[in-house]
């Protein structure tokens, strides 16, 4: 077998999962990535389809308050003033506003609808909500990091998974842009391969990272 866990590049050991939707994933034994088979990757226009289906804007009081669960996460890591962006806004960026309101300046980023990113580096970062769309998380967290100034905040969230039995069924998993699913312990793995320190979290869905000094 030639599949490489794209996150920490491991071949082995990969234990082979039956998904939703007929889809194959591979669970790596190092990183606890959960990512899907090449094959099952979506297309650009695909990706862009499903992400149109959302009505998450600003006006939705639902959707604000799904996103201030990463605000809340992460405000006593922040002080006004603070320069930020939000990586993988969306079609609607909503975050930024919320983090203008508590005095912060928050650029936005999106690939497929504001490719231009924002110019470091960045005092935070937020992503929520995206992790599980990478199909190269190893890629994107360098180009996160590189965007980020030492001491700088980093907001994750996504839905983590946290056991394999049911895995065929998790409705997280039924979203078929959804291709990269992330453990606690991945989240473990990400600080320290990426030089940073966890910060406490009361939400599991939210992952509060802060860069190390140089």
């Amino acid at each position: 077998m030639t599949t490489a866990c794209p996150l920490c590049s491991c071949r082995t050991p990969l234990t082979r999962l039956e998904g939703p939707l007929g889809r194959i994933f591979w669970c790596c034994g190092t990183c606890m990535l959960i990512f899907v088979e090449e094959r099952f990757l979506p297309s650009r226009d695909q990706e862009e389809a499903r992400y149109r289906m959302h009505r998450n804007t600003g006006e939705d009081s639902g959707y604000v308050a799904f996103l201030n669960q990463a605000v809340e996460a992460a405000l006593s890591f922040l002080k006004p003033g603070m320069k930020g962006m939000d990586f993988g806004c969306g079609p609607v960026p909503t975050l930024s506003t919320l983090l203008e309101k508590c005095g912060m300046r928050c650029g936005n980023y999106d690939p497929l609808f504001f490719p231009r990113v924002p110019e470091g580096p960045h005092d935070f970062i937020f992503a929520t909500e995206c992790f599980e769309h990478f199909f190269s998380p190893d890629r994107e967290l360098l180009k996160i990091k590189a965007l980020l100034a030492p001491g700088g905040i980093l907001t994750i969230m996504t839905e983590p998974w946290t056991c394999l039995d049911g895995f065929s069924t998790w409705p997280y998993a039924r979203d078929a842009t959804h291709v990269c699913f992330y453990h606690d312990r991945t989240m473990d793995w990400i600080s320290e391969k990426y030089g940073f320190h966890r910060m406490p979290s009361c939400n599991a869905r939210v992952s509060v990272m802060k860069s190390r000094d140089l």
